[in-house]
């Protein structure tokens, strides 16, 4: 039962952490990237029913990151496991924004942008999640 908690406080942190990453990214979309640059102008999103699933849809995929990453951090302290996970992670919603948005758009520079951006979601998590373990708010997996 201690092993559920943990793992249901690391994802509470992953998901946090990638919601507030979601939010930082979104207004920096749509404040700098797609006013001041014409090629990046899809980036631009507006408050609404989108905006706010993508959001939802980012907190649960931060929710299963924090309990995956917990499960891949273990004992061992190996970065590229670490580095791994946060790449499968990012790569894998990076490209799914790349494969939903490819008929509609014929330039690549903002698939390219939201792909980087999921990279940076998810490190940013990791780093938070790190953070929560050495503070002991999240207890690693011992297993």
């Amino acid at each position: 039962m201690a092993e559920r908690i943990e793992s249901l406080k690391a994802g509470i942190v992953g998901g946090l952490s990638v919601c507030f990453a979601f939010l930082l990214v979104s207004l920096l979309n749509t404040l700098v990237l797609a006013k001041y640059f014409q090629i990046l102008a899809s980036l631009h999103s507006d408050i609404n029913w989108r905006l706010w699933v993508s959001g939802v849809v980012a907190t649960f995929i931060g929710l299963l990151f924090g309990v995956t990453y917990r499960y891949i951090i273990r004992s061992d302290k190996n970065p590229q496991l670490k580095a791994g996970g946060v790449l499968a992670f990012g790569l894998v919603r990076g490209l799914t924004q790349i494969e939903l948005g490819w008929n509609f758009h014929s330039i690549i520079w903002p698939f390219l942008v939201l792909a980087a951006e999921s990279l940076l979601w998810f490190a940013f998590a990791a780093i938070a999640l790190d953070l929560a373990i050495k503070l002991r708010w999240v207890k690693p997996f011992s297993s």
